[in-house]
This record gives C-alpha cells, structure tokens and sequence, in this order.
C-alpha cells in the first residue's frame, strides 16, 4: 500500500495527523495555524451539516448571518465574556495598504488606522445581541430561535488538524426567550440534540452533564457539554448548550413588553458544534488500516471495483453492476462503480479502505458465471459471497447493521474505559496506566479542581445528568460529597 500510516501504538497523534492528511480530510495551509479541508473531508462535513440542520429545523430555528467583524467596544460590555475571549482574539486595525515607497511589495498604510479597532469573530453573541436590541420589543416576538452557519478565529500557536486551528467552521445558535424556564428548556433540548447526532450519526456514545464552574463558557451561567472517550483514553468536548440567562440581554439593554406591558430582559441561550467532530469521527472508530466511517456519515457508503482482463469482460460487468447502482440509488445508497483502467483492483481495495468506504463490492468473470458479488465490510474487514439477485436490500440491511456495529464497539470500549475511583493516589497511577473516564467523587470547590488539574493534567469533563444521587467523600479532601462526577484527560 503507497499510503502507510504510523501504528496508533507506536504514536497516537502521528497516526492520527498521518490518516487526516493521507485520507485526504484535511491538509496544514500555508497561513500558520489554520488549515485546508479537502472535498472528502469537506463531503463529510457537509453529511454532517445537513443532519444538524435538519435537526435544528424541526425543533422550530432559522439560520441567518451576521458580520465576520465585531467592534471592540461591544467586548467591553459583557467582563466575564471579554476575558474569556481577549487572548485568542485577532484585531484589525487598518483598513488599507500602499505601495512600499522602497518597492518591497505592499505596506500597511499608516494613515489608515480604524478609528475602533475590529474583532475579526472567535463567537458572536456580542454582534448578535446588539442586532437583537432591534429585533425585540414585545413578548409576541419571543422566543427568537436563530442559528448560524460560519467560520470564527481563535488564535491558536500549538495547532492539530480539525481538533484545534486558528480559524474553524462551525454552527452557533443564539436564543432569546421570554422566561428564565423557557430559555433552560432551550439549553437542554439542544443538548438533546446534539447528543442524539452523535450517537445516531457519527455512532458515538457520549456522556451528557454540566461543566464545572472552572470549565463553563464565558458569561454563562450553566454550560451542559457532551464529552465523548477517544481511542487513546483522552475526552473530546464535542459540543457544549449555554444558559446565559440576562448577562447579554442586559449588557446590551435588550429589554420586551410582557403581556402586562412592563419591560424586562429577555432571556437567553447560546450553544453550538465545530468542525472538531470531524477529529471526533476519526479518533473514535478508526483503525491502522485508515478511516472507519459511520454509513449515515460517509460521502460514498458503497464501492463496487470490477476485476478483468480483457475489454469484453468488463463490458459485461458494467451491464449487470449498472443495473445495481440503479436499485443502490433508488434506496438512497450513495454509490461510486470505479471502473476507471488507470488503477489496478488491490490499489483500489487499499484506497477505498483508507478513506473508510463502508462496503466494498467485487466482481470478475467467475461472479458473472455465478450471478454473485464479494462483499466486504470496512469495520470488522469481514468478506462474504453473496448472489446478485436482491442484493441491494442486503446491502441496506448491512449498512444499517454496520452502523449500529460501529457505535456497540465504542460503547463497549467506553465501558471497558470507565472506572470507579475513590482514592487520590490510585487515580493518579490508573490516569497513566489505564486512561478513560473516571468517575470520583469531588467536594465542589474550585480550589479542589484546580490541585487535581495541576496534579494531574485531568479536568471535571461534566457532572453527568444521570449521576445517581451517592453519599461519599472527596477523594483529595475528604470532605463529604453526594455524587460523583467525570474526570478525565483531554483534547
């Protein structure tokens, strides 16, 4: 195989930025920091997309746009939010350039300097609530459910493809409700949302909760994250549902009429996913061999490689596989019959493998006499013989089996990941040795958090939403706590 990639024993993150690049997903720019995502990587993102937006729609939002620039005073109204944000954030100050008199190229030109300085976006709550001021006056405009598709910049220095770039894509929803019960119910039915996406979409299990007060976003009140187990022990936050109550609403006086006619603040909610579950797609499923895609996910869920020799032998097989792309197609199966003569068949088997195609389809003269298809299964590389004649709703029932397949094995490697702890020492040495979630019990303090942070480099992934209610005691502290909460290293 021309493509090889570093074992992910020998090292995990080489093999994951071997298979990002080799699989042709994405590829380092030539801006520092940020990357290129190729049309594969990108044709993944868009599978994506249109499943979360679907999502979204149903549960009654609207997309729009606003500006790729923030003036720099709308930071200064909201503290918390402004100091979470101010080291990542990129500033245009000129709005021009000039002919270098020495002619070296171009120069910025000094004479035209902003009169306030422009935030290129890393969120965009501040530009959205200033918009917002305008859009609500009465309680008959609530609840205000607005979602938007964009790229944002947060500078970054120490950068891995897709899990962390100085400019990313993402989706940022930004609500406006009426009550402080309304907007919760937001925060936890977009949670919801996500957590369905991730495991039904991109069969990957997650565990839903609340960030720690240390962990929330900046200005919210409650941030509630999924967190999801890669191959190698370590969590990815794979989106976050903010509860900001009336922090923004306030900064920027956005007030309605309720049914009584007094003015309140409204309340508020943010949350969204970047294109970071793209390395969250990776990371969970896939193997030394290359990409392992969830079915709903891949761009082409079945190839079919023909294997001749002569013209007329491939003449033949174009008829019968022809007629079973039709059928493919008719049930909605993305198919691609490479039957392009400048690669030879094992080329092929090992490029479709690589990029993570779920089925692959074979046949050669002898399939033909037969009326039969190889076919093999991309996750567990298993391959079977099987006759042509309803072969297409087979081939639907294996992508279904295939995507459930998927997700068991990383619920079950999850599982096998996730320990009970009670004493400090032991889950320092289980954090080297063992890895995954671990489930201990804290006394609640910042200060607490912090040691074991420090300590340990492991962080409070959230305060699970199923934690059954458990009398205990704090495993660095002692003192008394009554359920236990998800540690875990991270991306």
């Amino acid at each position: 195989m021309a493509k090889v990639l570093t074992s992910r024993e020998e090292s995990y993150a080489q093999w994951y930025n071997d298979l990002v690049i080799k699989a042709d997903l994405a590829e380092n720019s030539a801006v520092r920091g940020c990357m290129v995502i190729k049309p594969y990587g990108y044709a993944i993102w868009e599978k994506m997309q249109r499943a979360l937006d679907d999502m979204f729609k149903e549960t009654g939002h609207q997309n729009a746009y606003f500006p790729l620039f923030i003036p720099k005073s709308f930071f200064s109204k909201e503290a918390a939010h402004v100091d979470g944000f101010a080291k990542e954030c990129a500033v245009v100050t000129h709005y021009r350039l000039k002919n270098d008199p020495d002619g070296k190229g171009v120069i910025v030109d000094p004479d035209a300097k902003l009169e306030e300085e422009l935030i290129v976006r890393p969120t965009s709550e501040t530009i959205i609530w200033s918009t917002y001021k305008n859009w609500i006056q009465s309680y008959r405009d609530l609840p205000l459910l607005i979602n938007q598709w964009a790229n944002v910049v947060r500078w970054e220095m120490r950068t891995r493809l897709f899990l962390r770039t100085a400019e990313f894509l993402w989706q940022e929803g930004h609500t406006a409700h009426a009550t402080k019960a309304e907007a919760i119910q937001e925060t936890e039915t977009m949670l919801g949302v996500y957590a369905k996406f991730a495991e039904e979409w991109m069969a990957m299990p997650v565990v839903q909760g609340y960030k720690s007060a240390n962990e929330r976003f900046a200005g919210a009140l409650e941030t509630m994250t999924i967190e999801a187990l890669m191959q190698d022990g370590k969590a990815l936050q794979s989106g976050t549902s903010h509860f900001l109550g009336q922090n923004f609403a306030k900064a920027f006086d956005v007030t309605f009429a309720n049914k009584e006619g007094k003015l309140e603040h409204v309340w508020a909610t943010s949350w969204g996913v970047s294109t970071r579950l793209m390395g969250a797609l990776v990371m969970a499923h896939s193997d030394d061999n290359g990409l392992v895609l969830p079915p709903k996910l891949a761009p082409i869920q079945v190839v079919i490689v023909p294997i001749y020799k002569k013209a007329e032998e491939l003449e033949r097989i174009d008829e019968v596989v022809n007629g079973l792309v039709a059928k493919l197609k008719g049930l909605g199966i993305s198919v691609k019959y490479d039957n392009d003569d400048n690669r030879k068949p094992g080329w092929k088997f090992a490029e479709y493998e690589l990029k993570g195609v779920p089925v692959r389809l074979a046949i050669g003269p002898r399939d033909l006499e037969n009326g039969t298809f190889e076919v093999a299964r991309r996750d567990n590389m298993s391959k079977e013989t099987m006759p042509l004649e309803g072969l297409e709703n087979k081939i639907q029932a294996l992508l279904d089996d295939i995507q459930a397949s998927i997700y068991k094995k990383a619920l079950d490697f999850r599982t096998s990941k996730t320990t009970k702890v009670d004493d400090y020492e032991e889950f320092k040495r289980l954090l080297d040795e063992k890895g995954g979630f671990f489930l201990c019990h804290w006394d609640g303090t910042s200060e607490t958090e912090e040691l074991i942070k420090n300590e340990t480099k492991a962080t409070i992934r959230c305060i699970p939403l199923d934690a059954p209610d458990e009398a205990g005691q704090c495993m660095v502290t002692g003192q008394p706590s009554n359920k236990r909460v998800v540690f875990a290293r991270s991306y």
